[in-house]
């Protein structure tokens, strides 16, 4: 088992290595940390470690094909300021899957990486950005 001091990491199945690779650092604040492109690469935001695994890597070729399409579960990212990653995303060409949405824990949209595979922004309540 992982030491709690170690990252937590989560596996998405991507279409293009290089592709997802610029997805995370350019546009979600990731390093990159390990790259075997076209198969795979890894990439790391504090304690997340998300490998991004191609057709050709064995995380892909291990899932089942009636596995195949992204699913319905997502990494979250929480950001100081939902507004301002919105207009900055959009302005980098990104779209959305999803209009925010208000809860009482806070405010979140859902973005997709060039696969599918969803990334839920979340600005908390208790960090509302001034109006």
């Amino acid at each position: 088992m992982t030491a709690p001091d170690q990252y937590a990491s989560v596996r998405y199945l991507v279409d293009d290595v290089q592709a997802a690779i610029d997805f995370y650092t350019i546009h979600l604040g990731f390093t990159l940390n390990t790259s075997a492109a076209p198969a795979f690469a890894d990439v790391v935001r504090g304690p997340l470690r998300l490998l991004l695994s191609g057709p050709a890597s064995s995380g892909a070729r291990a899932t089942p094909s009636d596995a195949a399409t992204p699913g319905r579960n997502r990494i979250h990212l929480t950001v100081d300021d939902l507004d301002a990653e919105i207009s900055q995303l959009r302005g980098a060409g990104l779209s959305f899957r999803s209009d925010v949405v208000a809860g009482p824990g806070g405010r979140q949209i859902l973005l997709t990486d060039p696969a599918g595979n969803l990334i839920e922004l979340f600005q908390s309540a208790h960090r509302a950005a001034a109006p």
